[in-house]
């Protein structure tokens, strides 16, 4: 019966994902798990912590920042796809959870070159530390595609965790990125959405992937998921040029240090690791 209601909510969660400029009600999401919307509603909050309209809220915001500052659709556009009716309803919202108004926040997040040449120091400056990271064993999801798309691996790693009560045997959530989007199209990109594996058996259903650990540079960024990819600009763009450090043959981990659910985008924290030689 667990698994039924497990998979309820990754059913769920990926329709929401799917259709941010959609029908998300209530009513349509308790359709989706196939269960009535009073005891959906009360399933849902059970299992993942949150209710049905946080989650909608939440995931379609989230999308929004990502394609604000990742390209250069019309905010009105990002509304509509978002699933808001009009251009101030959107602002109004994201306003509230992003602390800036959709046409501030592009500004402040996107960051285009306009040529070829060597951006070294032109990039927001971020303090990086090196440190010797442990190995880690990881259990979690893959993802293929867009990198900004693997929040929604994220919420069937933590749906599936919360069902089954697996939190006590994990330890930080972590997100591993094998390809570079810049080298890799973006429907090829490799990803991992999962946790460190403290104690037991690997989760049925899940795939492990194991961090060598080493030698490590580590760039603690605050804010929005969405202002990763200028984050790392910098790492490699400022810190790693002058840094006389080289990197390993690993790829770029990310360890996030305060949950989604229950922290503002400006408060998440978020340690970006380059592994080195």
């Amino acid at each position: 019966m667990a698994a039924s209601y497990e998979d309820r909510i990754l059913r769920v969660l990926a329709y929401i994902h799917g259709n941010t400029d959609g029908d998300l009600s209530l009513d349509r999401l308790a359709d989706v798990a196939a269960m009535s919307r009073f005891h959906w509603h009360r399933v849902f909050r059970a299992l993942t912590g949150e209710t049905c309209a946080h989650a909608v809220r939440r995931i379609r915001l989230h999308r929004a920042a990502g394609w604000l500052v990742q390209g250069d659709m019309p905010i009105a556009q990002v509304a509509a796809r978002a699933g808001y009716p009009n251009q101030n309803s959107f602002s109004r919202a994201f306003s509230v959870s992003y602390g800036s108004s959709p046409a501030a926040f592009r500004r402040a997040g996107q960051f285009r070159l306009p040529n070829p040449t060597l951006r070294t120091g032109s990039y927001p400056m971020y303090d990086v530390i090196t440190r010797t990271d442990p190995a880690r064993r990881l259990a979690g999801l893959p993802h293929k595609g867009d990198y900004m798309e693997i929040g929604k691996s994220f919420e069937a790693f933590g749906a599936i965790c919360e069902s089954r009560g697996l939190w006590p045997q994990l330890g930080a959530v972590t997100g591993v990125y094998f390809d570079s989007p810049d080298a890799v199209p973006e429907a090829d990109l490799r990803s991992f959405a999962g946790a460190e594996l403290t104690g037991g058996a690997l989760p049925e259903g899940m795939e492990e992937v194991s961090l060598p650990g080493g030698k490590t540079a580590v760039l603690t960024y605050k804010g929005p998921y969405s202002g990763l990819h200028a984050a790392y600009h910098s790492l490699f763009g400022n810190w790693l040029p002058q840094s006389g450090e080289e990197p390993a043959d690993q790829p770029c981990y990310e360890i996030y240090l305060n949950n989604p659910r229950d922290t503002a985008p400006e408060d998440l924290l978020t340690e970006i690791c380059l592994p080195l030689k």
